[in-house]
């Protein structure tokens, strides 16, 4: 696993929870929990991918 998956998770968690208390403290919750799912698919996005390169590199060494 790369060190850079990391810090890319770590910037976006970052990014979206500075985001949502700005929201937050100008009255605008709904917006605020859209941001907080928004960032939290990205971040699946990313751990899936991650997942699947995992699932193709046990198939090849395996021969399955």
């Amino acid at each position: 696993m790369e060190i850079d998956l990391i810090f890319k998770i770590a910037g976006i968690g970052i990014i979206v929870s500075v985001l949502s208390l700005v929201l937050k403290k100008s009255d605008r919750e709904e917006q605020a929990m859209m941001t907080v799912l928004a960032g939290l698919i990205v971040v699946l996005m990313l751990i899936v991918q991650q997942i699947s390169e995992l699932f193709e590199t046990v198939k090849a060494v395996f021969g399955l």
